[in-house]
């Protein structure tokens, strides 16, 4: 009998934002799994020094270098991956973006710049992705959200409701999409313990009030969740669609 997740050896996975924090141990989770992951960012250098190590897990794995808010970005990402390996079968869309300012402050190139990343790419990326997944009658959507979808939070008022945006657009697409094998689903995570992340939490009053907020001991870190989206994409879930899953050590059981 095969182990867990070895259905995804060899599976086209397309991670966007796949080259720091959170995406890049998702697309290294998938690696040593051998599947084939194509990973996407803006920075060039950090791309490249991230498929080096997906490369110790299988070379195949490739780069696609974009700015994912310009829709013809993401396009090109998503028939790159169809055409360098024949299928899409997971999208993670982890692109995202937050500008910290209270409400008052917001401009529209601010509200504008969250958005088009955090919800327009990953609808896009979505429905382009699906374009390939329904021809197949399957494949694996994964948004991922936060748990600011479902609690305010300061000076995070685009950014809530882009997550927002995005769970609700989770259940939208599951829908419609159920029928042709295509699942659609989301994972919730609390503040990440990352290199993105190090410099926010230096603030020792930012970091008692999350330490306070959630229940369990410490921060999350991303293999928390890669975890969540590993389920996800394997047959594990196979009759999970339209959910969000929230890992967030309690702070929204509260």
């Amino acid at each position: 009998m095969k182990g867990y997740f070895s259905e995804l050896e060899n599976k086209t996975v397309v991670v966007t934002g796949g080259s720091k924090g959170i995406g890049k141990d998702i697309a290294l989770t998938f690696a040593r799994l051998n599947a084939n992951v194509i990973i996407s960012g803006r920075n060039r250098e950090a791309l490249d020094k991230t498929l080096t190590e997906l490369h110790e897990f299988n070379d195949k794995c490739i780069a696609v270098p974009g700015d994912l808010s310009e829709i013809r970005e993401v396009r090109k990402l998503i028939d790159t991956a169809a055409e360098t390996f024949g299928s899409v079968d997971v999208l993670v869309n982890n692109a995202g973006v937050n500008i910290a300012k209270p409400a008052m402050e917001v401009t529209e190139e601010d509200w504008d710049t969250v958005l088009d990343l955090n919800l327009k790419s990953a609808f896009f990326a979505s429905q382009a992705a699906a374009g390939y997944m329904l021809k197949q009658q399957s494949g694996r959507i994964i948004n991922i959200a936060s748990q600011m979808a479902f609690v305010g939070y300061y000076k995070r008022a685009a950014y809530c409701s882009s997550k927002g945006g995005l769970v609700q657009m989770t259940k939208a697409l599951a829908v419609e999409w159920a029928k042709q094998g295509v699942r659609v689903n989301a994972v919730a995570p609390t503040f990440i313990e990352t290199e993105l992340t190090a410099k926010m939490l230096e603030d020792a009053d930012f970091k008692k009030e999350i330490d306070d907020r959630i229940l369990l001991d410490g921060l999350s870190k991303p293999e928390d969740i890669s975890g969540a989206v590993l389920y996800l994409a394997s047959n594990l879930s196979n009759f999970v669609t339209g959910e969000t899953i929230k890992v967030d050590g309690g702070w929204t059981a509260i």
